[in-house]
C-alpha cells in the first residue's frame, strides 16, 4: 500500500474506474520482465503469491510492485490489462528476497522468471494445509459389545487420536471392527493436519567438549552472530579438526534468537548421513531436509515450513538457497570449495557465491567452512573482505596421515593389474591389522573405453562425442553425458567380429573385480554416485562401513565428503594423475583439494593413517605439496599463476556456448557472432571454436570465451554484444558467468 495519497493525475494514470491499480506480476517463466495486471485497490503489498490469467490458463506469480510504471518498453493502457484471479493465502515474499532475485538474474544474465522458478518450484505448498481422518471416543455407546470392540475403546480411553490401520494394530483387531463402531458412533472421527510439525531444535543441548582450539574458533563464529549484520567468515580447518561442532556453536547461538533460521547449504546431501546423524545428537532432533531425493510430498511440507518460518534449521543442497525464509539469521556453506555447487544446468549460477549475496542482503553472517579452501575465498581473506578463522590440528590428538607417492615410472603395474606391488602389500598389512581400508578412483563403471581388437572401432554415444562407459554390473554401455545406454554386445557393431571386444582402462568396478581376486576373504563395498541413488542406500552402505563389516572400500569422489571412519587407516589412491589432465583454470587446484579430501580420511582416530599415491608424476606441485603438507606454498604458486594470466580471481572468464542440431546454422551462429565481437583495451575473446564435447543430446556445440579484468562488467557487454547480431532460430545461446566447466 502506498504511504502518501495519489495525485489526480497518478490514479488517472494508474487506476481503473472501478478502483483497479496496475501491479506487476513475476511469473515462475522465462519472460523478459514482470507481466501488469490489474488488482482491486487497495492493491495486495509487493511479495504477495497471486493466480493470475496467461495464455487461457491460471498460472501463479508473486507481485514484484504495485502501482508503478515499469521502464521495460510498451505500457499497455489499464482498459487492456486483465484482472487477477484471486490472491493465495500464505505469506508473501520478503523485499530482501525479491531483490535478491533481482540480483541473481543481472549478475548471472538469466530471466527474472527463470530465478523466481527456483524458489517457486514446489508450487502445491501454496496450496491449503492437507488434512487427514483420524479417530477418537465418541459420545454413544456401541450397539452392542464384544471383546474386540472393548479392547479398541481400551485404547481410545486416554482421549488420543489415530489412524484406523494403526488403531487396529494396537487393539489387535481388523479394521472392520473399528468401521463398526464408526457407524454406531462409538468411535468418531475428526480433520488434522497430515503434516505434523517439524519438531524443534535445542540450542540449549550440551554439545561434545571441544578443545582449547575449537573453543577459539567457535567464540569468533558466535561473536558475529550475536552482534548480528553481514560477514563472511572462512572457517578453515585440516581433515579431522572438527570443523562442525565448530560452527555447531554458531547455530546453536543463531537458534536462540526468537523466530531465527539457519541454513547449511552442503554438496551431495543426499549422500551425507553422517552430518545428519551429528546433528541429531547436537540438538536432539534431524533438520529440515531440502535435496532431489525427497519425495515431492516431503518437498511440499518443507517449503512451507521454510516460507512459514517454522523450518528452524534446514540443511540442502544448493537449490535450498531459493528457499523463502521470512527469519534467516545465518547461512553455513560447508565443503565450500567442492564444485557440486556450482549448478550447470537452467540458471547458471555459483551457490557459494550467491550465499555471499544473500547474506549481504539480508545483513547476516555466512560460514564457509572446508579444509581445502578455495583460491577465491583464500584472496578474498588477504583482502579482508572475509575473516579467516584456521585450526591445524586434528580432533582428540589424532595425527594427520603419512602420505607416499609411488613412482609408477619405478614401480610399473603389473600386465592386466591396476594395484602396484607397493600398495598390495600395504592392504595385505591393514587386513591383518584388522584395519580398513580406502581405495579411491574416480571412475564411474567397469573401464571408461570399449573397443574392437579386430578393426579398432571404439563404441561411442550416438547424442554425443563421448565414449560409452562400461557398467558391467548392469550388463550396459551408458554415456555419463545423456543418459543413452544399450545392452552390452556379444560382437563389434563395425565389423561384426565376434568376442573382439575389449575394456580398456579400470573403472571402480573393474578395481573391484582385481581387488576381490587378490584378497578373495575381504570384504568389500563399491560406493559411487551410480549405486547410492537414494539416501537410503548410502546410509546402509555407511552402516556397514561404520560397523566394521566392511574391510576395503572402493569409492570416487562421492567418499571425500567429509566421512568418519574410525577404524579406517590405508588410502590408496588408484590414478593421482587423472584429474591433472583437465583443460581448465581450476584443473590442478580441483585435483589437489580431491586429493588431500580423500587422503583426510585415514588415521582420525586412535591408529595412524597412511595414504599411498600411484602417481606418473611425483614432482608435480601439486605431488609435491601433498608429501609436504605445505597447503600455504601450494596455494600461493597457484595464486601467482592465475595473476600473471589474469585468471579469475584476478580477472573474469563468461563462456558464451552456442547449440544447434543443425550444424551449418551453428557455424553461421558463430561465424555472425565472431564479426560483431567487441575490441578493447583489458579485453579478450577468444572463439567461436567447436566444444571439447562437439555434440551433447544431439546439438553440436561451438564456444566463445571472453576475458576481462577485474574492474570490467562483463554482464554488459555480453549484452550489448548480443543485441548486434539476430542469430537462426534454431540456435541456442547458454551464457555462463564465472564457468567452472570447459567442455
Amino acid at each position: 500500500m502506498y504511504n502518501t495519497p495519489m495525485t489526480n493525475e497518478a490514479e488517472q494514470e494508474q487506476t481503473g474506474l472501478l478502483g483497479e491499480v496496475r501491479i506487476s506480476v513475476l511469473l515462475p517463466l522465462p519472460l523478459a520482465g514482470p507481466l501488469d495486471y490489474l488488482a482491486p485497490f487497495p492493491p495486495p503489498k509487493p511479495g504477495s503469491f497471486v493466480e493470475v490469467p496467461l495464455s487461457g490458463r491460471k498460472r501463479i506469480g508473486v507481485i514484484w510492485e504495485t502501482g508503478k510504471k515499469e521502464m521495460r518498453g510498451k505500457i499497455l493502457p489499464l482498459e487492456k490489462l486483465k484482472p487477477i484471479h484471486s490472491v493465495i493465502d500464505v505469506p508473501p515474499l520478503t523485499t530482501v528476497l525479491r531483490r535478491f532475485v533481482d540480483w541473481v538474474a543481472g549478475y548471472n544474465m538469466a530471466s527474472q522468471g527463470a530465478v523466481l522458478r527456483m524458489i517457486l518450484n514446489t508450487p502445491e505448498a501454496l496450496g491449503p494445509p492437507p488434512v487427514t481422518i483420524k479417530y477418537k471416543k465418541g459420545m454413544l455407546e456401541p450397539d452392542r459389545m464384544t471383546a474386540a470392540r472393548s479392547r479398541v475403546l481400551d485404547v481410545l480411553a486416554d482421549g488420543r487420536a489415530w489412524h484406523i490401520k494403526g488403531l487396529a494394530k494396537a487393539a489387535g483387531v481388523s479394521d472392520s471392527v473399528i468401521r463398526g463402531l464408526i457407524k454406531s458412533g462409538a468411535v468418531e472421527g475428526l480433520e488434522v493436519p497430515a503434516d505434523a510439525a517439524y519438531p524443534a531444535p535445542d540450542p540449549f543441548r550440551e554439545g561434545p567438549v571441544l578443545t582449547a582450539e575449537q573453543k577459539e574458533a567457535a567464540a569468533v563464529l558466535c561473536k558475529y552472530v550475536d552482534q548480528g549484520g553481514y560477514q563472511t567468515i572462512l572457517l578453515e580447518g585440516v581433515t579431522g579438526s572438527g570443523k562442525t561442532e565448530v560452527y555447531f556453536e554458531a547455530v546453536a547461538r543463531a537458534l536462540r534468537k526468537p523466530g531465527a533460521q539457519v541454513l547449511v547449504l552442503l554438496p551431495e546431501i543426499a549422500l551425507t548421513t553422517q552430518w545428519l546423524e551429528r546433528f541429531k545428537e547436537r540438538f536432539g532432533v534431524p533438520p529440515v531436509e531440502w535435496h532431489s531425493g525427497l519425495r515431492k510430498s516431503e518437498r511440499r511440507r518443507a517449503w512451507r515450513a521454510a516460507l512459514d518460518g517454522q523450518a528452524r534449521v534446514v540443511v540442502g543442497a544448493r537449490s535450498a538457497l531459493f528457499l523463502p525464509f521470512p527469519g534467516l539469521e545465518l547461512i553455513i556453506a560447508d565443503e565450500e570449495h567442492d564444485v557440486s555447487f556450482k549448478q550447470e544446468e537452467g540458471v547458471l549460477y555459483h551457490a557459494r557465491d550467491m550465499a555471499v549475496v544473500r547474506a549481504s542482503q539480508t545483513g547476516i553472517p555466512l560460514i564457509l567452512a572446508s579444509a581445502t579452501p578455495s583460491l577465491e575465498s583464500l584472496i578474498n581473506c588477504q583482502r579482508e573482505r572475509y575473516r579467516h578463522v584456521r585450526m591445524k590440528d586434528r580432533y582428540g590428538g589424532a595425527r594427520l596421515p603419512e602420505i607416499i607417492a609411488v613412482d609408477m615410472r619405478r614401480d610399473p603395474l603389473p600386465a592386466g593389474s591396476w594395484l602396484s606391488p607397493e600398495l598390495a602389500g600395504a592392504i595385505t598389512q591393514t587386513l591383518e591389522a584388522g584395519h580398513q581400508t580406502l581405495l579411491f578412483l574416480n571412475r564411474r563403471g567397469y573401464a571408461p573405453l570399449t573397443l574392437c581388437r579386430a578393426c579398432g572401432e571404439r563404441l561411442e554415444c550416438p547424442n554425443c562425442t563421448a565414449w560409452l562407459v562400461e557398467h558391467r554390473y548392469q550388463g550396459r554401455l551408458m554415456c555419463h553425458h545423456c543418459g543413452y545406454g544399450m545392452r552390452i554386445p556379444d560382437h563389434c557393431p563395425e565389423c561384426e567380429s565376434e568376442d573382439s571386444l575389449t575394456a580398456c582402462g579400470p573403472g571402480v568396478e573393474r578395481l573391484a573385480e582385481e581387488v576381490k581376486n587378490r584378497f578373495p576373504a575381504a570384504r568389500l563395498r563399491v560406493m559411487a554416485s551410480d549405486q547410492m541413488t537414494t539416501p537410503a542406500k548410502a546410509a546402509a552402505a555407511i552402516a556397514d562401513i561404520e560397523s566394521g563389516r566392511v574391510d576395503i572400500v572402493i569409492g570416487t569422489q562421492i567418499i571425500t565428503k567429509g566421512y568418519h571412519f574410525p577404524n579406517l587407516t590405508l588410502v590408496g589412491i588408484i590414478d593421482a594423475d587423472l584429474g591433472l589432465k583437465g583443460g581448465d583454470l581450476r584443473a590442478i587446484e580441483r585435483t589437489y583439494q580431491q586429493l588431500i579430501q580423500v587422503s583426510g580420511r585415514a588415521g582420525r582416530a586412535k591408529h595412524p593413517g597412511r595414504v599411498l599415491i600411484q602417481t606418473y608424476f611425483p614432482d608435480h606441485p601439486v605431488m609435491a605439496a601433498m608429501i609436504s603438507g605445505d597447503q600455504d606454498r601450494f596455494m600461493q604458486a597457484e595464486a601467482e599463476a592465475r595473476e600473471a594470466a589474469s585468471l579469475p580471481p584476478y580477472g573474469k572468464l563468461v563462456a558464451l556456448i552456442l547449440s544447434s542440431r543443425n550444424q551449418p546454422n551453428l557455424q553461421e551462429a558463430g561465424r555472425m557472432l565472431g564479426h560483431k565481437a567487441p575490441q578493447s583495451d583489458g579485453l579478450l575473446i577468444l572463439g567461436p571454436a567447436p566444444a571439447p564435447l562437439s555434440q551433447i543430446r544431439g546439438r553440436f556445440r561451438a564456444r566463445f570465451l571472453i576475458k576481462t579484468g577485474a574492474n570490467l562488467s562483463p554482464q554488459k557487454l555480453v549484452r550489448k554484444w548480443l543485441k548486434t547480431v539476430s542469430l537462426p532460430s534454431d540456435v541456442r545461446v547458454k551464457i555462463d558467468i564465472d564457468p567452472y566447466s570447459f567442455l
